[in-house]
């Protein structure tokens, strides 16, 4: 996942959102999902480039750190995470009103 892909993301994600005229609390519950989907495919990235977090990898370990990575990554977004799903969240609605 580069740059240009999560931009084009958030952009399709805003022009959705200008269209469905959402409530606050599904809009903010979507910023949470891209945010931890987010943080989840940057751990990803990490262990990809490390060749794994528990020395040898099997499918067996591969699958526990995927989703453990993905459980990380939702409990860091529903606390407050990296501070993505506010932003995020402030844009849509603002694109949503207008």
């Amino acid at each position: 996942m580069n740059l240009d892909s999560i931009t084009a993301a958030a952009t399709d994600v805003t022009s959705l959102a200008a269209k469905a005229k959402d409530s606050p609390d599904k809009i903010l519950n979507a910023a949470k999902q891209f945010e931890s989907l987010l943080v989840a495919q940057m751990m990803k990235s990490m262990q990809d480039n490390e060749g794994g977090w528990l020395g040898t990898e099997d499918q067996s370990s591969s699958a526990a750190m995927e989703y453990g990575q993905e459980a990380f990554a939702q409990a860091m977004s529903a606390s407050g995470g990296l501070g993505l799903a506010k932003m995020v969240a402030a844009g849509l609605q603002h694109a949503a009103k207008e």
